[in-house]
């Protein structure tokens, strides 16, 4: 393997005299070391170890020290040629690290675990060596230890163990280096500024710098508090970023995007100017009133504010001072220097961004109760990576909010003026995806100003593709996708859109383009608790596999019942309900329970006692009614929800009949047809019939019957209706209940409607290979080709999005059987 081939991928060796060197597999006798100082775009020092065949390399920005108590943050790099351990001189510019590079320490270095290299390497994967160096500054024993934490895997510490050679004060390498050397350097970087067009310059005659070298370093979004105690937590401010540069005798307010805010907040431009070195900042400013609540809207507006208002400017970070870049120093260091940087600084308007003291719990805790937008976490140990989001800064949100673009408007409803909703999208890499609509959190006031700008941006073509459904689509105006906004909400719904989206405010600090759907960090959270009409469900065990073949977890099969829930609860109202429960998934044991155990189930959850002859005694049954027993109820495993077709209101009285087509083993395409033939015969009687795959292998014709007829009637009816689709097709049905009587033959199952017999609800998911869903159809769509696998987890959600309910007139059509007999 060429480890140098991200070395040579970096260097233009036509431009540069570093060496181009080969992976060299034959060494000296001796391991070699080298310390070379790099005087580039920022000072570090670059500490090498000989290791098979290359330097193993790490950049460290303070360079090494012998005081053991300095553990010096090393950055691992692309591996060097031995050679480049000779390596003195210039990179020039326009080049990989163009800067100047001198020799700071040699020699070699004896591995404390003894001579064996594969012990070595062994040691360097694991994240821990430790070496004696035999240099003329560096001697005896150090450590390089990987940081713990670092997703990468390239932050190190180097550390200086206690010897002999150790100095019991704080070391500095550059009290080691001639002045000629540290003049060189700086001279060179003079140049090389000059040189560079995208370099931040003295601003000359009120100029403005250009913020190019260093973006925001972002946090992505997750849904539970890390736990740990390398991580720092922060109030998540509801406001604008701002990074704050000063450069003499001035001072540049930047978005997160570049734009210049100066003339948003002059007042935070006055009170920097009191600051006395050159210096970045990052941080939030927020508009506050006297009891600390925030103003977002106002921030699009700026300056002046009204007496009840306070502008702030809350720091929480130091990227630059003077000539020195900090972002390379872990957060902690960062931390500390902003604090002693701002030690006797006294401002209303700028304030430090102070830690949260707690455990992650009781932070979060703290959150909710005084209505925070949510908590920023830290790893202690992160670098500065600007315009990245990275694992080691983390948002936790307790109330929702997302970014949007303003894509068109709908008409007003009722007294409002100007418009009714907003249409909202977002970027999914160069095209529009639809959000939803937005018809709350408008004042009087901001109607009319929202109203004004987007009559300017008016225009005739849709901003979404064509393909793309919206919501009251015949109502909307489209505008150019220019204006920028936050909403708040309280969930996405499985097809990606905002559920309950409130407006927030506009952004005026952020590009259209820049908006996208925020993703979830990548964990799973194995348990939750919400909040159902006033009941308290918790859901448990979320990220167990349930489908094992495709990697479905239990906390996907819950989601879709909160979702969807509302689709099953008409067909389960007042019904009881039998647990058929796989704890492990579908692929471990499952059990049925009918009879519930009260002293287990919250007390909001609905049972009622119904007599069984079979054990001489009542059994407890579940009713679900509701959203939240319906969770309850998934929760407990129990994939598939298997309502009775009569209330216990009424037992004896379905409000259902059910034909189950079960195919038996025969060809699909012939079970359509007799269920084709079926929907014929109960169309001639003239009584309504609606379809719905099984979501196992097989169709379900149901009837609404009303509770008019007892079971009795109802079963020797759709007997009646099957023997005459058995005369039909003789040759590839049959009513006989014993399999080993009708192999290979279509069963036409009439007995399911008894006291009793449950049927899974329409909507249910089956526990069944790829997660199939009982899905209600048009008749229209039962023909052959049909594959009732189609409708399963993954796929309903685009299906109820584009396809009308099949059963939307269902309790509008009830049966009269008495009729129905008439009309054979």
């Amino acid at each position: 393997m060429d480890t140098l081939k991200q070395y040579h991928e970096k260097r233009n060796f036509k431009s540069t005299e570093e060496p181009k060197g080969k992976l060299k597999i034959k060494r000296d006798k001796k391991l070699r070391f080298v310390v070379q100082r790099h005087h580039a775009s920022r000072l570090h020092y670059d500490f090498r170890l000989e290791v098979a065949g290359v330097l193993k390399s790490w950049a460290v920005p303070k360079g090494p020290s012998l005081f053991p108590a300095d553990k010096r943050l090393a950055v691992q790099v692309e591996d060097h040629p031995v050679n480049y351990a000779n390596f003195e001189g210039a990179i020039p510019e326009g080049n990989y690290g163009a800067g100047t590079v001198s020799v700071f320490d040699k020699g070699y270095y004896e591995p404390l675990n003894g001579p064996d290299e594969d012990a070595f390497l062994s040691n360097l994967a694991d994240g821990s060596i430790k070496f004696v160096l035999h240099g003329d500054k560096l001697k005896g024993e150090f450590a390089l230890v990987r940081i713990k934490g670092d997703q990468e895997g390239k932050s190190w510490l180097l550390i200086k163990h206690k010897d002999e050679y150790a100095t019991e004060v704080s070391y500095n390498a550059e009290d080691a280096v001639p002045e000629k050397i540290k003049k060189e350097g700086l001279e060179y970087k003079k140049v090389g500024a000059k040189k560079k067009s995208k370099r931040i310059a003295k601003p000359s005659n009120n100029s403005e710098p250009e913020l190019t070298e260093l973006s925001p370093m972002l946090a992505k979004l997750t849904d539970a508090m890390p736990e740990g105690n390398d991580w720092l937590f922060e109030k998540k401010f509801d406001g604008f970023r701002i990074i704050a540069v000063k450069e003499d005798e001035h001072i540049f307010l930047y978005s997160r995007n570049g734009k210049n805010m100066n003339k948003l907040f002059p007042s935070i431009v006055k009170e920097l100017m009191a600051l006395n070195r050159n210096v970045w900042l990052d941080g939030e400013v927020v508009i506050e009133d006297r009891t600390g609540k925030s103003y977002f809207q106002m921030l699009a507006t700026g300056e002046p504010l009204g007496s009840s208002y306070q502008l702030h400017y809350y720091i929480f970070d130091i990227l630059k001072l003077d000539e020195n870049d900090l972002s390379q120093y872990p957060l902690s260091e960062r931390k500390e220097l902003l604090t002693l940087f701002f030690k006797g600084f006294k401002s209303q308007m700028i304030e430090l961004v102070t830690s949260l003291k707690g455990t992650p719990m009781s932070i979060y805790r703290q959150a909710e109760r005084k209505g925070w937008e949510g908590v920023i976490a830290k790893d202690l140990t992160s670098l500065y990576h600007g315009g990245k989001r990275s694992n080691q800064w983390l948002k936790i949100k307790i109330r929702q909010s997302q970014e949007a673009v303003i894509c068109g408007f709908t008409k007003p409803q009722g007294n409002r003026s100007s418009f009714g909703a907003l249409v909202l999208g977002c970027y999914d890499n160069s095209e529009l995806t639809y959000l939803g609509n937005c018809g709350t959190g408008f004042s009087d006031e901001l109607l009319e100003i929202l109203m004004d700008k987007l009559k300017r941006l008016i225009i005739s073509k849709k901003p979404f593709p064509q393909d793309v459904s919206v919501a009251k689509e015949k109502e909307v105006t489209w505008v150019k996708p220019d204006l920028v906004c936050e909403v708040y909400y309280s969930e996405w719904t499985m097809d990606h859109h905002l559920r309950h989206p409130v407006f927030k405010g506009l952004r005026t600090d952020k590009k259209a383009k820049e908006i996208v759907m925020e993703e979830v960090r990548n964990e799973r959270v194995k348990e939750k608790i919400i909040s159902i009409s006033r009941h308290h469900v918790k859901l448990t065990n979320l990220d167990k596999i349930y489908w094992p073949d495709e990697g479905y977890v239990k906390g996907e099969m819950l989601e879709y019942y909160e979702q969807y829930g509302d689709l099953l609860l008409p067909y389960l109202k007042d019904k009881p309900i039998s647990l058929h429960r796989f704890p492990n998934g579908i692929g471990a044991d499952s059990f049925f329970q009918k009879d519930v155990d009260l002293k287990q189930i919250p007390d909001w959850v609905k049972t009622v006692p119904i007599y069984a002859e079979s054990t001489d005694k009542n059994i407890d049954y579940m009713v679900c009614n509701n959203r939240a027993t319906l969770l309850f109820i998934a929760n407990l495993g129990s994939i598939e929800i298997n309502p009775w077709l009569s209330t216990y209101k009424k037992i004896e009285n379905p409000d259902f009949a059910v034909l189950d087509i079960d195919p038996n083993g025969a060809d699909f395409d012939s079970v359509i047809e007799i269920g084709l033939t079926a929907h014929r015969i109960f169309q001639q009687v003239g009584v309504a019939d609606y379809i719905k795959t099984s979501g196992s292998t097989g169709l379900h014709i149901y009837l609404y019957v009303k509770q008019r007829y007892t079971y009795e009637v109802v079963r020797d009816f759709i007997q009646l209706i099957g023997e005459m689709i058995h005369e039909e097709h003789p040759d590839t049905t049959s009513l006989i209940r014993d399999p080993k009587k009708r192999k290979g033959l279509i069963y036409l199952d009439f007995l399911q409607n008894r006291r009793g017999q449950t049927i899974a609800a329409p909507y249910s998911i089956r526990p069944k290979p790829g997660a199939t869903i009982s899905t209600p159809l048009h008749w229209e769509e039962v023909k052959k080709g049909l594959d009732i696998r189609q409708f399963n987890l993954k796929t309903i959600t685009e299906r109820l999005k584009k396809v009308e309910d099949p059963w939307k007139t269902f309790f509008d059509t009830p049966s009269n059987i008495k009729e129905a007999l008439a009309n054979l």
